[in-house]
């Protein structure tokens, strides 16, 4: 199997410009995605995709040639940033079986949830695969900035939301992470090539368009999603604020 990981990085972040070259402990925030993407066993190559020159050219000198690629402005998201990445490789010859999604502002990102996804395709039934982790704490719980996943009993997605999902009826709030395990997405994916393309000439759908979360679509149009759980709660940088928090992070994981 061959696999591809596929970095998405722009520059014009509304609530955070210029971020994937934000320096976090010293070092662009970009970088630490691609040296996971790029040192995982099973990733064949690792690529960013951009459509910044800034990040083009960072990417490019630290990384070499073949580490980054430009992209359109026009994408809506990383997903079909991803897509264009696997068209123009196919193109120039080169054919991957899978293709991860891995976000560029995912500077805690394990080589093992890489793993853990490319894993879910020894099943030939698999066409999309994510990650999950147990929620621990009711605030976490609570936040809409969390998305929440609910599977099936053979691990499929069943459903994302920003709400508490299941709802516990009868049962007071503060207790529900007694009462039950609930997970918190991780929002890296993988795709098989074929289901990539197909994705990504997917219109928006209604409920996608109800909770901003891409992965609904997909749902929607009756694709599988497998979910496999990680112990890793990653932090993902959204705004300067959350850059603050991961330098503290990274800094009580140093000591």
């Amino acid at each position: 199997m061959k696999v591809l990981a596929v970095i998405p990085a722009r520059y014009a972040s509304t609530r955070f410009p210029g971020k994937p070259l934000a320096l976090l402990a010293g070092k662009p925030i970009i970088d630490y995605a691609y040296s996971v993407a790029a040192g995982t066993p099973g990733v064949d190559r690792a690529v960013v995709a951009t459509d910044d020159e800034r990040i083009f050219a960072h990417v490019n000198e630290t990384f070499g040639e073949g580490s980054v690629m430009m992209t359109s402005t026009e994408h809506r998201s990383g997903t079909d940033r991803c897509g264009e990445v696997m068209q123009t490789l196919a193109r120039q010859g080169e054919h991957y079986d899978v293709v991860i999604n891995l976000q560029g502002d995912e500077p805690f990102v394990q080589a093992s949830q890489l793993q853990s996804l490319m894993a879910c395709f020894a099943n030939e039934a698999t066409a999309i695969a994510t990650l999950k982790t147990r929620i621990t704490a009711s605030e976490e719980l609570a936040s809409p900035n969390n998305v929440k996943v609910v599977c099936a009993a053979d691990g499929r997605a069943l459903y994302f939301s920003r709400q508490p999902i299941p709802y516990r009826r009868g049962e007071e709030f503060e207790h529900w992470l007694e009462a039950g395990a609930y997970y918190k997405h991780v929002g890296i994916y993988a795709f098989r090539s074929q289901v990539l393309a197909e994705v990504c000439q997917l219109p928006q759908s209604m409920l996608e368009c109800s909770e901003k979360l891409e992965q609904l679509r997909w749902l929607e149009a009756g694709y599988s999603i497998a979910v496999s759980e990680t112990p890793c709660a990653n932090i993902g940088i959204d705004t300067p604020e959350d850059l603050c928090a991961a330098e503290n992070e990274l800094k009580r994981t140093r000591e």
